[in-house]
């Protein structure tokens, strides 16, 4: 079953006399569970589909259908409703708050949704654990390595349990070895029944994907299902050490 559906859908920005397309006629389906990488150029239209795909735009005209209730009109309200029940972002610079701890961090989405103070601690909690930090919940972002902060963040996406997770160049601030680790905590939660969309310019990073979708131009100039690589990394001795002290991920 497609968890989203775009169909032939434009995206047109008008600067001053001039009509830049920024997405030309894209049409296609991701369905529930599937990990799909998104790849092109600066310009080739892949942020500007994740932002429709986030409903943090809409398309000019086109048709997107999330989870079967077509999104393409709706109201800011309506959208912001839709992203915070079904959607969970993460984004290359964390965009932690800095004078927040990390279960406070996480907390954030279910503020805004309403709920309790004794229900927001056990799901951002519960969360924290689903990336393997409940131990630092306390701590501040300074406190915490780069893959510990993007951790959080996804903790964070995770905390208002989303179906759709989509994360924008997620490891373009960390180094090779942390990146992998975040690549397999993404991939146990495809595995788990979440959808991922992720944007990369790394194709090494793709390739923990099940899916590669290039986009040139506006348009998707290939669109190849494989089988994805397997993140396995590995923890180098005295990593636990090293990260009680702040410095490297866990």
């Amino acid at each position: 079953m497609s968890l989203l559906h775009l169909e032939d859908v434009w995206k047109t920005y008008i600067m001053g006399e001039t009509e830049l397309h920024a997405l030309r006629g894209v049409t296609l389906s991701v369905e529930a569970g599937e990990f799909t990488a998104v790849m092109g150029a600066s310009g080739s239209g892949k942020s500007t589909l994740m932002n429709l795909l986030g409903c943090l735009d809409r398309p000019t005209r086109g048709r997107y259908l999330l989870q079967g209730e077509d999104v393409s009109s709706l109201p800011p309200d309506a959208l912001a409703a839709i992203r915070n029940r079904t959607i969970g972002f993460v984004f290359q610079n964390f965009n932690l708050l800095p004078r927040t701890t990390a279960l406070e961090n996480v907390e954030l989405p279910l503020l805004y949704a309403g709920l309790h103070g004794a229900e927001r601690h056990a799901r951002a909690r519960e969360a924290l654990g689903r990336v393997g930090l409940t131990d630092w919940a306390h701590h501040h972002p300074n406190q915490l390595s780069g893959g510990q902060q993007q951790r959080v963040a996804i903790a964070r996406a995770l905390v208002n349990r989303p179906h759709l997770l989509l994360a924008d160049e997620p490891t373009g601030n960390l180094d090779s070895r942390t990146s992998a680790e975040v690549m397999a905590l993404l991939q146990e939660l495809g595995r788990g029944g979440i959808t991922v969309v992720l944007v990369t310019h790394e194709a090494d990073i793709a390739e923990y994907s099940s899916r590669v979708i290039v986009m040139r131009d506006g348009q998707v100039r290939s669109d190849v299902r494989r089988t994805a690589r397997r993140a396995e990394p590995e923890a180098p001795a005295g990593e636990q050490h090293a990260d009680a002290a702040g410095g490297s991920a866990p």
